[in-house]
């Protein structure tokens, strides 16, 4: 007897006939195309499900991908969802601070993050590869499902985006499903993402960016990128920090929604980004956690002026802890 495919295990818990998809909150490219790729492979099984996150799709190259594929996505507050409702989470895992605990039922997880608790799930697919869209890709191709140009299109940029041009955590798995499905997508649409990644408002951030960037020892960069800076934003900071020549390092900090976010990076082989803001944030509500490379965390329920005081903790940790990796190496 042939052994049962992932996708196949995930369709046998499902018991109704139409399931919440959910992504982390503030959606990127990655998160976006492996909920729509999954959309696509449980209708092909007789299996409807919509599309939600809480927040905001905030970053102009993404809101342009989903107007360009015509993606159905809908926020958690406008659904009426029920505790006896089935949710598939993607790219995101239960307990994490940047996904919305829903009153639903938490069944599965498909996911590329480090892995946290799982009793509570029927079925989850947690790997460490690159983008979560490649094990999406995955199911298409061990299960002989044919992918739209669409699909493949989005699996493609989420792919793209999420290892930074195949060049970010990325696995011999990300490789082969980018290959495979960059032979059936549009790319001609995916240069139109690419080419509307900016909106003028955004340059704001940049400056802010710029006007507080300061650089510390073992080459962190740090910088507080101004109050309501939107969380894409500070992930494309805080990348535009790590190009800079002294920066392997680097941090951003915003103040918003009652707190303070952060983002994270790091290309230096004995500092796990995802460990470090952890620790950082330790003993604060909220939390922080993600790859060894790409990280983020949030410090919840404080005031502006509380967030200030927070800030000046949390990056002395940060200095702290880089450094005693750093020694440990």
């Amino acid at each position: 007897m042939n052994e049962m495919t992932s996708l196949e295990r995930l369709v046998e818990v499902i018991t109704r006939p139409k399931v919440y998809i959910q992504t982390h909150n503030y959606p990127d490219q990655d998160a976006l195309a492996s909920a729509y790729g999954l959309q696509e492979l449980l209708r092909y099984k007789g299996i409807e499900s919509v599309i939600c996150y809480q927040g905001e799709i905030d970053k102009a190259n993404t809101v342009t991908m989903t107007e360009e594929l015509g993606l159905a996505l809908y926020d958690v507050d406008d659904l009426p969802i029920t505790p006896e409702d089935e949710i598939v989470l993607v790219d995101g895992q239960k307990g994490n601070v940047n996904l919305e605990d829903l009153i639903g039922n938490e069944i599965a997880c498909i996911d590329h993050h480090p892995q946290q608790e799982v009793d509570g799930y029927r079925f989850y697919d947690i790997r460490k590869v690159g983008a979560c869209a490649t094990i999406i890709a995955e199911y298409f191709c061990e299960n002989g499902i044919p992918v739209s140009e669409k699909v493949a299109t989005a699996l493609v940029y989420g792919i793209k985006m999420d290892t930074a041009n195949l060049m970010r955590q990325t696995t011999d798995a990300d490789v082969d499903m980018f290959c495979a499905m960059y032979k059936k997508a549009n790319l001609e649409m995916i240069r139109k993402f690419e080419s509307h990644s900016l909106i003028l408002t955004d340059l704001d951030a940049y400056r802010e960016a710029l006007k507080d960037l300061k650089v510390y020892g073992h080459n962190i960069g740090m910088a507080n990128v101004g109050a309501d800076c939107s969380e894409a934003m500070m992930g494309t900071l805080s990348d535009f920090i790590m190009s800079l020549d002294e920066v392997d390092f680097s941090v951003v900090y915003s103040y918003r929604a009652g707190g303070l976010k952060l983002s994270v990076r790091s290309e230096l082989p004995s500092v796990d980004a995802g460990k470090i803001v952890k620790q950082a944030l330790s003993g604060y509500p909220g939390g922080g956690g993600g790859h060894a490379g790409m990280a983020g965390g949030f410090v919840a329920n404080l005031s502006e002026t509380q967030a200030g005081e927070a800030e000046y903790v949390i990056k002395e940790r940060i200095i702290e802890l880089v450094a005693e990796c750093m020694k440990s190496k």
